[in-house]
């Protein structure tokens, strides 16, 4: 079997997750790791046996074809830039960028020098998502008319050791929670047309909670508050709220309406969960979860799936184009907040293949 190489840049929190995940996918071939704080990289590099080396090396070796970019939001372009520019691929985390404009750009390049670009979330390759998927294209809850979203909590500023990013740009709940929750109903019930919305900044600073920073404050810059209604292109209308604001609530995460039917689906944030269908007006009822990677946390499978498609010379399914629509939807959430207008949404992209559900095995051709 070919593998392809792998370079990450950007050691920072969620880097251990990507290179736990990572074991699970053979194709994977983690080369080396890269961060402008080499401790951060060597620490990582300890951690997992990987070598830990700069940037422009990492860029520079040519066993490398993928570069995940773990970089914080602000950083996610010009790092994919430069990452084409040495000629490699790139996946991104999520947002795809701070500005719809530089999201652009970076698909753009990618397409202009023959790479692939690829953006997080990839949750919504999970089993639970996909069963979802295969349920509403099979028809179980008929066309689906409405929904809900839902993401709110008091603000991250109580785990993460360093949160000041999550209130600077690029960072607020929508464009650090929306795209697990926009891009799964993206990947549900296809592209956004035109959004309405609201915002709210109740406190232009936030106490972190967390250690080591306890007790220091950070300015908040963007939204902590955004809600509004995405009418999708099909004609479902979803409603949608995403909060830093929110000390309890008891919404589900994702809620789908139908004419023949409702579904609820499971954290976008996560692989697995219950999901449950009601057909018709009878009572909600547990759904078989069909496919794989549902039972952990698969959070490289977008790469892995990028790799597999540069093997089959096929489409990747966490693509920029997806990412990018998913950007300009959040982006338009929070302009219609401010200003009060209904606000349509140019990009377009098909929805990501389905997943066979008879890849138990873990195979993503």
């Amino acid at each position: 079997m070919r593998r392809i190489g792998i370079g990450i840049i950007g050691c920072g929190n969620i880097s251990g997750a990507y290179l736990t995940a990572a074991r699970r996918f053979p194709i994977l071939d983690v080369r080396a790791l890269a961060d402008l704080d080499m401790n951060a990289a060597r620490a990582r590099g300890k951690e997992f046996g990987i070598p830990a080396v700069e940037v422009a090396a990492l860029l520079a070796d040519p066993g490398v074809e993928i570069v995940v970019n773990l970089t914080t939001p602000p950083a996610h372009v010009p790092v994919g830039l430069q990452a084409l520019a040495a000629g490699k691929h790139v996946h991104s985390e999520k947002p795809l960028g701070v500005t719809l404009a530089d999201g652009q750009r970076l698909v753009q390049r990618g397409r202009e020098l023959g790479l692939r670009v690829g953006c997080a979330p990839d949750t919504f390759l999970s089993g639970a998502q996909q069963t979802c998927r295969k349920l509403i294209d099979d028809g179980a809850i008929g066309r689906v008319v409405a929904g809900s979203a839902f993401f709110m909590c008091p603000g991250h500023e109580r785990w993460h050791p360093n949160p000041a990013f999550y209130y600077g740009p690029g960072g607020g709940p929508m464009l650090d929670m929306g795209p697990y929750y926009i891009t799964t109903l993206v990947n549900l019930l296809g592209p956004v047309a035109s959004v309405v919305g609201a915002v709210a900044t109740p406190r232009r600073q936030r106490e972190i909670l967390s250690e080591p920073r306890r007790g220091q404050f950070v300015d908040v810059q963007v939204p902590t508050h955004v809600a509004g209604l995405m009418t999708f292109a099909s004609g479902a209308v979803v409603s949608v709220v995403m909060s830093f604001d929110v000390p309890r609530h008891r919404h589900l995460p994702i809620e789908l309406y139908g004419t023949d039917g409702a579904m609820i689906v499971p954290d976008p944030n996560r692989f697995g969960g219950q999901i449950e269908v009601a057909r018709g007006a009878g009572e909600f009822k547990p759904e078989e979860t069909l496919h794989a990677y549902a039972n952990g946390n698969f959070r490289i499978i977008g790469v892995a799936d990028m790799a597999q498609a540069i093997v089959d010379g096929r489409p990747h399914r966490a693509s920029g184009d997806l990412a990018l629509h998913v950007l300009e939807v959040m982006l338009a959430l929070q302009e219609a907040g401010e200003t009060g207008l209904s606000v349509a949404i140019a990009t377009r992209p098909e929805r990501p293949a389905m997943l066979a559900i008879e890849q138990a095995g873990g195979s993503l051709n």
